[in-house]
């Protein structure tokens, strides 16, 4: 049993009944998650690449994106686009293997084209302007992927946290978005755009609930139109999100910079249904851990996960290995923890310098030992995180 793994009981207020929680989550088309989107894709149709061809996945680490802001004259009834959404791709890859040169901007930009293509309904992928500064990556890092010494070593020194369950808060917040971004509901609200931010805060059993959603103008016809649309979104989202909760109260509010008799410029308006057409800009890391929330009141990390390399990156890795390893101890033992580990670059994936799991519930000492031995055989899996972000199994956002 590993000597770097640790399980020590914590006494604090659990988190359901803090007096405060708050919980964010930025939605499918927030210029933050598109970021995130195609800085994912991009890696994984990169990874699957490098398998078909050299049966392997090379160095890269593309992480290094923003998605620009463009411009656009809103109108009622339909504006237009003025000037592009830019997407700046940069970040390391490996773009030749022996004499063999690798199409990594194609890869790139089909990689964008296809996540906008399929996920944002009114903003047309070839109009997109596409910037591409991703260059060949140090040699020693480049180097590591090619070194047999019995194991994969991590290429980073960093960290990755995890926690389980979530809580009545956090499951809101996902719902809430999941809803308001489902197929049914954008097929009887079709002039709801993809951009949807979710903000929650709990004062004690009071759940207030807001939401940014951009509005696609082309749908409508006057600021009466808009401020009527957005009632019947309201009355929808509050009568089903509010539907199996707790008995906390919960309370949501869609668009509150809104004000009447501004015409256009009082109301939430765009022509494709994104703010980075003209509002806002995103890069990757920006937005939602890996869960895909934003939560103050839990152990969190800054890394950006999102277009790392899953086979040595160990922010990524680490990431999702640990928000995992707490939903299965959860469900297998029944134990609400948390996980936080540490690797050093160099060693191998499966050696963190520190696996420690936090819990307030009281586990004896048989129990101890149990979740102990599962945790030392989960970490001799680790490696399988690399196929499970491949086939699309683990999501990063």
């Amino acid at each position: 049993m590993s000597s770097a793994i640790f399980f020590e009981r914590v006494r604090e207020t659990p988190v359901e009944k803090q007096k405060i929680e708050i919980v964010e989550r930025k939605g499918l088309g927030h210029p933050d998650y598109i970021a995130d989107s195609i800085a994912e894709e991009f890696s994984r149709n990169l990874s699957k690449y490098y398998i078909e061809h050299f049966g392997s996945v090379l160095h890269h680490n593309v992480d290094k994106l923003e998605v620009i802001g463009g411009e656009t004259v809103t109108a009622f009834g339909g504006g237009k686009v003025v000037k592009p959404i830019t997407v700046m791709f940069s970040g390391r890859a490996t773009s030749n293997h022996g004499e063999k040169q690798i199409p990594v901007r194609e890869i790139a930009v089909t990689s964008a084209k296809e996540w906008i293509k399929t996920n944002l309904r009114f903003l047309d992928p070839e109009s997109i302007r596409f910037l591409f500064e991703t260059n060949k990556g140090s040699d020693n890092l480049t180097d590591a992927f090619s070194r047999k010494n019995g194991g994969v070593s991590s290429n980073d020194t960093s960290f990755g946290v995890g926690y389980y369950p979530l809580s009545e808060t956090e499951e809101l917040v996902l719902k809430t978005e999941r809803i308001l971004n489902s197929k049914e509901f954008k097929s009887r609200f079709p002039f709801t755009g993809e951009d949807v931010k979710v903000m929650a805060v709990r004062k004690r059993n009071d759940i207030d609930i807001t939401v940014a959603m951009a509005f696609v103008d082309r749908y409508i016809g006057s600021v009466s139109d808009y401020f009527d649309k957005k009632e019947s979104v309201l009355q929808e989202a509050s009568k089903t999100i509010k539907e199996g909760d707790s008995g906390r109260k919960v309370s949501i509010k869609i668009n509150t910079m809104d004000v009447k008799g501004r015409g256009k410029n009082g109301a939430y308006l765009t022509v494709t249904g994104l703010s980075a057409e003209g509002g806002d800009d995103g890069a990757v890391g920006r937005g939602n851990r890996v869960n895909g929330l934003i939560t103050p009141n839990r152990v969190m990390t800054l890394e950006a996960a999102a277009g790392k390399n899953p086979v040595n990156h160990i922010g990524k890795i680490y990431s999702l290995f640990s928000s995992e390893l707490s939903r299965k101890i959860f469900e297998r033992f029944k134990i609400e923890n948390r996980i936080r580990m540490v690797g050093r670059i160099g060693n191998g994936l499966d050696k963190p310098i520190a696996l420690s799991l936090q819990t307030s519930t009281k586990v004896n000492g048989d129990d101890r030992k149990m979740v102990l031995k599962f945790m030392n055989e989960e970490l001799s899996k680790i490696s399988g995180i690399t196929e499970d972000v491949l086939a699309g199994k683990l999501k990063v956002c």
